[in-house]
């Protein structure tokens, strides 16, 4: 696997690793991720209840998440660079919502400031490059 090539890449690099790294976290020690995202640990958990369930599935999908976004980096593949933007910075939003709304609690709003500040820097990067917007090439009928 090759390194990032691009300031870009790095950001997605980095998104992808953290990503990885947390999702593995969830796995491994559900009630420690619990607590960084501010919620509450049970010691016993009542009929019915799925979070450790629902930690496990999530944390699952961070860690593919993550080995596709260290994959794309490696392979420098702009057009994905650019697909993330609009969808992290949608999942600030809806991440948002759920702390300002009291659906969750404030330190979980650190998960959505991460996925729009994330969104921004790879923006940003992408702007320097000149690969922000996808290159138009005129077709000759």
């Amino acid at each position: 696997m090759r390194l990032p090539r691009s300031f870009s890449g790095w950001t997605i690099a980095v998104f992808g690793f953290l990503a990885f790294a947390l999702g593995l976290l969830g796995l491994i020690s559900p009630g420690t991720l619990l607590v960084m995202l501010g919620f509450e640990v049970l010691d016993t958990r009542p009929p019915g209840d799925y979070t450790l369930v629902y930690m496990a599935a999530s944390s699952m999908a961070a860690v593919n998440m993550g080995v596709y976004y260290v994959f794309a980096a490696s392979a420098n593949y702009t057009p994905f660079f650019r697909w993330t933007v609009p969808f992290r910075l949608v999942t600030f939003g809806v991440f948002t919502t759920l702390v300002l709304t009291g659906a969750a609690p404030g330190k979980f709003f650190g998960v959505g400031l991460w996925e729009g500040l994330g969104a921004l820097i790879t923006a940003y990067a992408l702007w320097r490059e000149g690969n922000l917007l996808p290159s138009r090439q005129s077709v000759d009928a």
